[in-house]
C-alpha cells in the first residue's frame, strides 16, 4: 500500500513547448510497475491551453472547476464545465484548455504505452483557439 498526501509532489509549470499561457501541473499519482496509469490536476489560466497531442491509450479528463474548451481534430470546439467527463480515444488528435475569460481545472488520467503517455504535436494557434 502507498499513501500519497497533498504536498508530497511539488507543483510544476506547464512547459512552454507543450502549453500556451500559464498552466500549473499538480501530479496526483503514477502507477508503479506493472501499472501504467497516471493522473494530474491541471489548472489553466484564462486563454491557456495545451498544444495538439495524442495519447497511445486514450485520455480521460474530469473537469473540477471553471470553464474550458476541448477540440478533436476536425470537430467543433466544445465547452466544458465542472462535472463534465471527457474521453479521447487512443490516437485521437486533440487539445484542451481554459475559456478565454475564465480559468479551468481538470484531472487528466492516461496510460503509458512503451513508457510514453503522450505524443506532443504543434501548438494550437490563436485562430484555432478562437474558432
Amino acid at each position: 500500500m502507498k499513501i500519497t498526501r497533498p504536498g508530497d509532489t511539488p507543483s510544476g509549470k506547464g512547459p512552454a513547448d507543450y502549453f500556451t499561457g500559464t498552466v500549473r501541473l499538480d501530479p496526483l499519482f503514477s502507477a508503479e510497475e506493472p501499472g501504467r496509469v497516471s493522473g494530474a490536476s491541471v489548472t489553466f489560466e484564462p486563454g491557456a491551453r495545451t498544444a495538439w497531442h495524442t495519447h497511445p491509450a486514450g485520455q480521460t479528463l474530469i473537469v473540477t472547476a471553471g470553464f474550458g474548451r476541448v477540440q478533436r481534430e476536425g470537430g467543433p470546439i466544445e465547452e466544458i464545465r465542472p462535472g463534465d467527463i471527457v474521453w479521447f480515444p487512443a490516437g485521437e488528435k486533440h487539445w484542451h484548455g481554459a475559456a478565454p475569460e475564465v480559468a479551468m481545472t481538470h484531472i487528466a488520467i492516461q496510460e503509458a504505452i512503451d513508457g510514453s503517455p503522450v505524443t506532443w504535436l504543434e501548438k494550437v494557434t490563436d485562430e484555432q483557439y478562437e474558432g
